[in-house]
């Protein structure tokens, strides 16, 4: 039972060490560009929920905009997806490949992020937007 305890508490150390060690400003081999990139791309995808979930918010007295949101986001999810598989397709297979996937997809969502920004900025009145102000 002690040895599975302590094999248990040492993979757990080395996992913390190894999520500690990464410095992605210094990264120097492919594994930890690519654990980097991956972080990078999950704190873009972060920010878009929450933003999602502001928008979200303020359609809740109108379920069919809402729909349409849901149906868009789905949408440019796939596109996002199919898009960074072509992009990175030259390298499928290789070492660098999660790093290139992994850095479309965060530019994309960056780009989506900046969308959401735009949409919870709408004035009241402004007829061009489908989200309302505040």
């Amino acid at each position: 039972m002690f040895v599975r305890f302590f094999l248990a508490l040492t993979s757990l150390m080395f996992a913390t060490l190894t999520h500690a060690a990464v410095n992605c400003d210094n990264a120097t081999d492919q594994a930890t560009m690519n654990q980097c990139a991956s972080q990078q791309h999950a704190t873009a995808d972060k920010e878009l929920n929450a933003l999602y979930q502001q928008i979200t918010g303020r359609l809740k007295g109108d379920p069919d905009r809402k729909k349409l949101l849901l149906g868009a986001q789905r949408s440019w999810i796939a596109f996002r997806d199919a898009e960074c598989k072509f992009s990175a397709s030259g390298v499928e297979g290789g070492s660098v490949y999660p790093l290139i996937y992994s850095n479309c997809v965060t530019e994309l969502t960056k780009a989506r992020v900046e969308t959401f920004k735009t949409y919870l900025k709408c004035q009241e009145g402004d007829l061009g937007c489908p989200v309302p102000g505040v």
